[in-house]
């Protein structure tokens, strides 16, 4: 199963991990401090020009996805098993 982040970006339901509000990048020291090794790793991918509203954790990537964190995980609810 597919889970659509927005624009033309698709990832497979089984390679995510987390998703959260863009809000947490700021909010939590431990999530700003994931983030950065994210990008210095080369790791982030900006999804489209729109404005970032989530950030979506895969076991290789984080994503900045312009489609808001409740609406991807009801997606990805949809997708996954309980």
């Amino acid at each position: 199963m597919f889970i659509h982040l927005g624009g033309e970006k698709i990832i497979r339901a089984s390679e995510l991990v987390a998703i959260f509000d863009i809000s947490i990048e700021k909010s939590s020291k431990i999530s700003k401090q994931f983030i950065q090794q994210a990008v210095k790793d080369k790791k982030t991918e900006q999804i489209g020009e729109e404005e970032c509203k989530s950030l979506v954790v895969t076991k290789n990537k984080v994503y900045y996805s312009p489609i808001s964190s409740t609406t991807l995980k009801k997606r990805a609810h949809q997708l996954l098993p309980n």
